[in-house]
């Protein structure tokens, strides 16, 4: 349904006769990579596609990916995704993809000029977060502006967490 509505919105308003149906938008997230934002500040983030092999593609739909220890680089112009491993795919022949090799990543030139002046920035990197298929089926990068956390930080994040959980405990207690 085009031009109903922002390129980032997560749903859609159609009106017929009058009456209001809402139409979600499916997105099937095939890998999350959580340790990023355990070891990361994220500070923007960009949707990228990324250009696959037809067994690449599959080997994805089967949820076979895996994002942890990647991470993206600007060279020549072009964004490319080092050691994102998608396995092999099983029904593959001998035209099956190599598992880590350089992936490019397809983002505008005004947003590939964006992340370059940001990651010449000291301490700033490309991370990817997820790997998911968006409604019309394209494989998608969600890629993260980010900036390393300290130790201190990671310690910081985990007593919040605890201390967010107890208060949430209590809660339940207290409504039984």
């Amino acid at each position: 349904m085009p031009g109903l509505g922002g390129r980032f919105s997560s749903e859609h308003r159609v009106f017929c006769f009058g009456v209001s149906i809402v139409a979600e938008r499916t997105v099937k997230v095939v890998t999350e990579n959580r340790k990023a934002r355990h070891d990361y500040f994220i500070e923007e983030t960009y949707e990228a596609g990324i250009a696959l092999k037809g067994t690449e593609v599959k080997s994805l739909r089967a949820g076979k990916g895996n994002l942890r220890d990647s991470y993206a680089r600007v060279e020549n112009g072009e964004v490319m995704l080092y050691n994102m491993h998608i396995s092999p795919y099983e029904q593959g022949n001998r035209f099956n993809h190599e598992p880590t090799r350089p992936r490019k990543l397809l983002l505008h030139k005004g947003e590939i000029n964006r992340l370059l002046g940001k990651t010449r920035e000291k301490g700033l990197t490309l991370v990817p977060l997820k790997v998911y298929f968006n409604s019309r089926g394209r494989a998608k990068l969600e890629l993260g502006l980010a900036k390393g956390k300290k130790l201190h930080d990671k310690r910081e994040d985990i007593a919040e967490r605890d201390a967010k959980r107890e208060i949430e405990k209590a809660f339940r207690e207290r409504q039984k």
